[in-house]
């Protein structure tokens, strides 16, 4: 009987979690132009590299993984300023700050980052074996690249979380994100790129980059809320 109401209390907050995640992606829906616009940007990228480098179909294949987790990670920047930019404009971030315990409000932030991911970022990874074709990449190393973008863009989503929370309250924060994030991105970057050449190249290894790029993703699915959600209450204060 001791039990019941904690129990409770678990399934309504897993139930405001839910509904958190669902409003969250159809805001971004609503929003208009999110992942089409990070899309469109993505192609961009992928378009112009061959006028860079020349038409040289093995270079071009051997740059690819490298190419498309670059677009990926520039596309995924353009979106993280409205991470919670819709929720300071309606006043329900305040709410969310002052309604929470920290620990609650780093919930909220993964919660949070998990739909942005979802509704702006996993578009991103389904067009990357399209566009991994424009590189003239062979299949092993389009499916590789997918699958490490897969696993490794909603790290990129959980630092650019607590960028996001720095920059929320000031003008032109989305340069700022970008200028914060990217650096952090770099060790993602890097372990994205080597799984996805070790799929390929024979003397390098595929799945230990790959751990590794998963444990980075583990790692910052709890340092990115929790400073994202420090960073918040500091600004509410």
């Amino acid at each position: 009987m001791a039990g019941r109401p904690e129990g409770g209390a678990l399934a309504k907050a897993s139930q405001i979690m839910v509904a958190l995640f669902l409003r969250d992606i159809r805001l971004n829906i609503r929003a208009g132009g999110g992942a089409l616009t990070g899309i469109i940007f993505f192609l961009a990228v992928i378009a112009t590299i061959p006028f860079g480098v020349g038409p040289d179909l093995k270079l071009l294949a051997r740059i690819g993984p490298a190419i498309l987790w670059i677009g990926a990670l520039l596309s995924c920047l353009l979106g993280l300023d409205r991470l919670f930019q819709a929720d300071r404009e309606d006043g329900s971030l305040d709410l969310l700050v002052l309604g929470n315990d920290r620990h609650m409000l780093a919930l909220t932030v993964l919660v949070k980052c998990l739909a942005h991911w979802a509704g702006s970022v996993l578009p991103l990874v389904i067009a990357a074996p399209l566009l991994g074709l424009f590189m003239n990449m062979e299949p092993l190393a389009i499916g590789a690249t997918a699958l490490t973008l897969l696993v490794g863009t909603p790290a990129i989503t959980f630092i650019g979380a607590a960028g996001a929370a720095v920059a929320v309250a000031l003008p032109r924060g989305g340069l700022l994100i970008s200028v914060l994030v990217l650096p952090l991105t770099i060790p993602v970057l890097i372990f994205g790129v080597s799984a996805s050449y070790g799929a390929t190249a024979d003397p390098d290894p595929f799945l230990q980059p790959f751990l590794i790029l998963a444990a980075l993703t583990l790692f910052l699915a709890v340092v990115g809320p929790v400073a994202a959600a420090l960073a918040l209450r500091h600004g509410t204060d």
